[in-house]
């Protein structure tokens, strides 16, 4: 299985052969770059996988799963200009959703998050600040990050997150620490849109519905309008298709809340 600590292993082993190698025989020292190299690249990409599940289990997709369901999550929200509008089309189409809420969004949007959980969907822990530094933070950082983001949403719902999906989608050693140490469950995607970058509305829909099947987790974001327009094509081509939208709790019989 490739993991962090099965890949370790491995280099390691590979590494003390060619020691070997080098003090006994003649082979160049040109060997244990190489190899080095292969183990950053592997961790690298490990790291930024989340679906690999190199330094943590993430629930990234349900196999043999027996009913037409899919889970559809939004991250980086609630946005007061596109929540709602993905709210209303959710309620349109008899969907559920759910959506990983940054702290400090919440925090400014308390009405729009309530509204959420209102509507049947469920929430869970994207950070408090989602920094573009979230994979350097120190474990003690990132412990800090999600217990503020819980608290703020257990002084405005009454609800303690146990859910928790990584900003960017980037594991490490320290963060798998942070989980472990809160408990909570890590929740991934193997169907990412990439609504936030250039494609338009038409390539990113074909980058979800591409084999999309039961058991599939899509990620978006409640950023933008080009999102709220690949969502109701979406979800017009997931009736046409007999396929609902649940929450990831039910999808993978996980509890939301503790």
């Amino acid at each position: 299985m490739l993991n962090f600590r099965s890949v370790n292993i491995a280099a390691g082993v590979i590494l003390l052969i060619l020691i070997g190698f080098y003090l006994f025989s003649n082979i160049t020292i040109w060997w244990v770059f190489i190899l080095c190299a292969i183990w950053l690249l592997v961790t690298m990409l490990g790291s930024g996988l989340i679906h690999w599940n190199y330094h943590l289990k993430a629930l990234n997709y349900k196999a043999n799963i027996k009913t037409n369901h899919v889970a559809i999550t939004f991250d980086d929200g609630p946005n007061p200009n596109f929540t709602p509008k993905v709210l209303e089309l959710l309620e349109k189409y008899h969907a559920k959703a759910t959506f990983f809420c940054i702290g400090k969004h919440v925090e400014s949007h308390p009405d729009i998050f309530k509204t959420i959980i209102e509507q049947g969907h469920t929430v869970g822990n994207h950070t408090y600040s989602h920094t573009n530094t979230f994979g350097f933070l120190g474990t003690e950082k990132v412990i800090s990050e999600l217990q503020k983001t819980n608290n703020i949403v257990k002084n405005i719902s009454g609800l303690h997150l146990n859910l928790y999906r990584p900003a960017f989608g980037v594991t490490n050693p320290r963060i798998k620490q942070a989980v472990k140490k809160l408990n909570l469950i890590t929740i991934g995607w193997n169907k990412r849109s990439l609504d936030t970058t250039k494609l338009n509305e038409k390539q990113i829909l074909k980058r979800i519905t591409t084999n999309l099947k039961k058991g599939d987790v899509i990620l978006l974001h409640d950023t933008s309008e080009k999102t709220i327009r690949v969502l109701e094509r979406l979800l017009l081509f997931l009736q046409e298709k007999n396929l609902q939208s649940v929450t990831v709790n039910d999808l993978f019989n996980v509890k939301a809340y503790v």
